[in-house]
């Protein structure tokens, strides 16, 4: 097993070098071999030569893992003290944070370029927390000593951008929606070069409103003709991005499809809306294949869209199968 793993993990550490379908495969063989609550999630169907999406929401009611030895570091989505969390089990975190630069880099360069500002918990506050392990790694990796978590401390924040913006620093401000809202109401600056990576949520802070009315809000309070988007989620180690437009892209270890709402199994065409489901390739120790519980389009370039939330009055087939195993 330890064999099969490491050829998985030089694979996929070095994908563009590889047939992603074929990894995908080989990758799905391995999950079923030695993650014995996917192999018998795949009982429940006969058709053996599609590969099946694990419902997300087996993060929250199983530990999922693809290996002998128990795990000890895992990552969990945020939420209510009534609700329950998922958990992302892993062996360590330097696989993922490896990953998520090169995803990064992928889209947007050297990271070491950037200054990283970020309206995020810090991570001795969110220690289980995927996107703060990730950010916090991108803010180590910048050359810029400037570059770190201001969630607390808005005016800091506001000169540390006046100072960018005035010494033409190539600038990346990530956060979740409700902050960079709260922050965007409090202060405005004329800062066109700045890329806002809005990381989604409003976590029961603010009332919802669409993509693009948050959107148009922080154009406006920051100057800047588009904001960006940043699709990850604590059962995912890859990321997808948009530059503006509402159009995702993955990173090369991830791939979505785009599935029929009453038919989890039949692929829906391109151009119409269904469930998204997601491929990553990097979850190696837990599942890499997932039916997640959002609603999108995928497109023929790779790129896909996200549309809401599924109404789980629509959930058929392997959605609700998840309970039996």
């Amino acid at each position: 097993m330890n064999k099969e793993r490491s050829i998985l993990i030089e694979k996929v550490a070095n994908i563009e070098a590889y047939d992603f379908d074929e990894v995908k495969h080989e990758l799905f063989a391995y999950q079923v071999k030695y993650n014995k609550l996917f192999a018998d999630f795949n009982q429940n169907f006969s058709n053996k030569s599609a590969n099946i999406y694990l419902p997300i929401s087996a993060f929250k009611s199983h530990k999922i893992w693809t290996g002998d030895a128990e795990p000890t570091l895992f990552f969990e989505s945020s939420g209510t003290t009534s609700s329950i969390n998922s958990r992302h089990y892993l062996k360590n975190t330097e696989h993922y944070l490896s990953n998520c630069r090169k995803g990064f880099a992928f889209h947007y360069g050297d990271v070491n370029s950037y200054c990283i500002l970020a309206l995020l918990p810090h991570y001795s506050e969110r220690q289980h927390s995927s996107l703060v392990a990730m950010v916090s790694d991108l803010v180590n990796a910048s050359q810029y000593s400037e570059s770190g978590f201001y969630l607390y401390n808005h005016l800091n924040l506001y000169n540390q951008l006046l100072h960018c913006q005035k010494h033409n620093i190539p600038t990346i401000l990530f956060g979740v929606s409700f902050a960079l809202l709260d922050f965007a109401e409090a202060y405005h600056i004329d800062f066109p070069t700045l890329t806002i990576m809005e990381t989604g949520g409003m976590k029961g802070r603010r009332k919802e409103i669409t993509r693009q009315e948050l959107h148009d809000q922080l154009c406006s309070s920051f100057g800047t003709n588009y904001v960006h988007s940043e699709y990850g989620m604590t059962e995912l180690l890859s990321q997808s991005y948009s530059k503006g437009d509402g159009l995702f892209y993955p990173s090369p270890t991830m791939k979505v499809e785009v599935t029929e709402i009453s038919d989890p199994l039949s692929k829906e065409k391109y151009g119409k809306t269904g469930l998204i489901n997601i491929t990553d390739l990097a979850n190696i120790d837990s599942c890499a294949f997932i039916a997640t519980e959002d609603l999108g389009i995928a497109y023929e370039d790779g790129g896909f869209r996200v549309e809401g939330r599924l109404d789980y009055s629509d959930i058929r087939g392997c959605n609700l199968m998840v309970g039996d195993v």
